[in-house]
């Protein structure tokens, strides 16, 4: 069985949340790399990207990502960009269990609002682009969960328990519906 759980997906798609309900599930500890990296940093993941730029956002995230390697017994929710950088990528399927969150772009953009607190959403159209560049990494994640945007957390940590027991089964394949 593994002993942590890293969730991507696209922004909005619920890995916070999933992150919470799935580590009170398992009695284990959660962490979210956009938290640590403004508890860090001392200001919001969108004063970041203004003032430094996404490079230097980028950075810091591999920092956070690294700071949470050790730890064992805990879930990970990582931003929408974590799993892209292949440094990143190869760190979390080596270290744990990587569950992609697919929620339907569709289903995400009345969540997503396009007034600068998601620095990379400006436009409906910048977001649908983003969207498609970043699905074809996150395809390459343990286990794939099609989450329907009605779908409740509860559900979804249901899913990812039982991918979590069948564990090392799941370690090495691509991406694959439960």
């Amino acid at each position: 069985m593994t002993d942590k759980v890293y969730l991507i997906g696209f922004m909005a798609c619920g890995k916070s949340t999933v992150a919470r309900a799935l580590a009170d599930r398992l009695h284990w500890r959660a962490e979210d790399v956009d938290d640590l990296i403004e508890a860090r940093e001392h200001r919001t993941v969108a004063e970041i990207f203004a003032r430094q730029g996404e490079p230097y956002f980028r950075a810091v995230e591999r920092e956070m990502l690294a700071l949470v390697q050790p730890l064992r017994h805990v879930v990970v929710a990582t931003g929408g960009g974590t799993f892209v950088d292949p440094e990143n990528r190869q760190r979390m399927l080596r270290d744990g269990l990587v569950v992609w969150l697919d929620v339907p772009l569709e289903d995400l953009i009345p969540r997503i609002p396009l007034d600068g607190r998601r620095p990379l959403a400006a436009t409906r159209a910048q977001l649908e682009r983003l969207y498609a560049a970043r699905v074809e990494h996150y395809r390459l994640a343990h286990v794939r969960l099609a989450v329907p945007g009605t779908v409740p957390a509860g559900v979804v940590v249901d899913h990812i328990v039982d991918a979590v027991t069948r564990g090392s089964a799941l370690l090495g394949p691509p991406a694959v519906d439960p």
